[in-house]
């Protein structure tokens, strides 16, 4: 299915997102169940095919089947002729697998200096207070030419610190140890929770997402995340940290005939769920730049009210599958969501919001000069690859072949923070046991020596007396022989 046009499916006619407008962005939104796994499938291998690299999080496992060609049957013969697609081949996908955790795919590991002081005071839910320590730590680092790499480096510069606040102090303000015992406290449970696996090297290059397979597709990066969204700070910060990485670091290079990048962040209400207000502007500011670094962003969710209206005013490319709305507010967030889309007055979005059927979505993307096309009711492309996971032995097989997951797969621990403070503070403990004990010794020779005492014993006052009696007896034995 040859297109340079990213096809979704067919409403009044085939409509899909224009590859020049893709880095504006998107979202797939719908309740749970509707179809959104296979629309994000449908879209990656789109790109994939354009010789896009993308990268995605598998929350459920499902999305391994793009390694796999899908197989025939009556529903997708069905929804093919109901598309109008004459050209339908099933085929697989170049995939590499990546994982935080090392298991599922290649390790991905990022060092606490590319992470930085604010993502690492999220992840640790700290207050006001512990986030200038926690800077602080890393400032000495710094300053100290100790390289941060893992959470060992940290904890043990968060403790210097505070075993040396009084010398300290004057140079970096009060030092609260209590404040430092609650991080350490948070620390723990973030290092319960597996946290510590993220952090070390060899660190993650985001370059290696970015490479095509010798046949020209994008490679379809799929981030295993089906132990990781059981810690959602940590899976969200990751991805925030991930797209930080882009921005800071691709070049400028304005509106391309196709994006260098496409990005997919599923769960993406994980991103905005509680999150300070310098956080929601450092992602604002990252979508509404990135793009002219030729990375597409798109979030999937289960409704468009869980993105700030802020980003979701940046998003250009919109598929939005059944709401259910049983409550008041559910009614409320449908209307919301309608109110997104560009009018149709061949289309009652408010009722057909209710009304979709498993893989059908209301749909509008951006056409010629950007601007938004009429919302239409689309019955969504079957994937050409494998809906659903792929077997464990097929995993291994292609985690065994990959060059990515050798290459991360052992972990480097250079000298850094930890062990640099750990001889500082051996030194400096020597140092003072060397101090205590000359101070020991010239303390013992400033003792004056006991004098001895000049009263004589009763033997040597008898026998000064004798020796002085037979002295005088010899000099008058002497005189009288004269």
């Amino acid at each position: 299915m040859k297109s340079d046009m990213i096809l979704i499916g067919k409403g009044e006619s085939k409509i899909g997102i224009h590859p020049k407008y893709a880095n504006r962005h998107g979202f797939i939104a719908g309740a749970t169940g509707t179809g959104k796994t296979v629309t994000l499938q449908c879209l990656a291998e789109g790109f994939s095919s354009l010789g896009v690299p993308v990268f995605l999080a598998d929350v459920k496992g499902d999305l391994s089947g793009m390694a796999k060609a899908g197989t025939d049957n009556a529903v997708v013969q069905k929804r093919c002729r109901e598309i109008g697609i004459d050209d339908f081949q099933f085929t697989s996908f170049p995939v590499e697998f990546w994982d935080l955790f090392g298991k599922e795919g290649a390790k991905i590991r990022a060092t606490l200096e590319d992470m930085g002081p604010l993502l690492l005071s999220r992840l640790l839910d700290c207050n006001d207070v512990q986030e200038g320590l926690i800077n602080l730590a890393f400032e000495y680092a710094e300053e100290n030419q100790m390289p941060m790499l893992d959470l060992d480096d940290f904890s043990t510069a968060l403790n210097y610190l505070g075993d040396n606040s009084k010398q300290l102090g004057g140079m970096y303000g009060r030092i609260s140890k209590s404040s430092i015992a609650a991080i350490e406290r948070r620390l723990l449970g973030f290092k319960r929770q597996g946290g510590s696996e993220f952090f070390g090297e060899p660190a993650l290059d985001y370059h290696d997402f970015m490479k095509t397979a010798t046949d020209g597709r994008g490679m379809v990066n799929i981030l295993d995340a089906s132990t990781l969204i059981q810690s959602p700070k940590l899976y969200s910060t990751f991805l925030l940290w991930l797209l930080s990485e882009l921005y800071e670091n691709l070049p400028e290079v304005g509106d391309l005939d196709k994006p260098k990048f496409v990005f997919f962040f599923d769960e993406a209400h994980l991103l905005f769920d509680d999150v300070p207000k310098v956080f929601l502007d450092e992602i604002e500011q990252v979508v509404r730049l990135i793009r002219s670094k030729g990375v597409g962003i798109y979030f999937i969710s289960q409704n468009p009210t869980d993105i700030p209206d802020t980003v979701l005013g940046q998003l250009g490319n919109r598929i939005q599958h059944a709401l259910r709305a049983y409550t008041p507010k559910e009614r409320k967030a449908v209307k919301v969501a309608a109110e997104s889309f560009r009018d149709n007055p061949n289309v009652d979005v408010v009722t057909l919001l209710g009304e979709l059927g498993v893989g059908e979505a209301l749909v509008s993307v951006l056409g010629e000069g950007g601007v938004p096309s009429v919302v239409e009711h689309v019955t969504i492309r079957p994937p050409e690859s494998q809906i659903g996971p792929i077997s464990a032995d097929k995993r291994t097989e292609m985690l065994n072949a990959s060059q990515y997951y050798q290459q991360y797969k052992e972990a480097i621990n250079r000298e850094s923070a930890h062990e640099m403070l750990n001889k500082r503070m051996k030194q400096q403990k020597q140092a003072q046991l060397q101090q205590a004990q000359t101070a020991k010794q010239e303390k013992r020779a400033s003792i004056r020596k006991p004098r001895r005492s000049q009263r004589q014993t009763y033997t040597e006052s008898f026998i000064k007396t004798l020796l002085r009696q037979l002295a005088n007896a010899i000099v008058r034995a002497l005189f009288k022989r004269r």
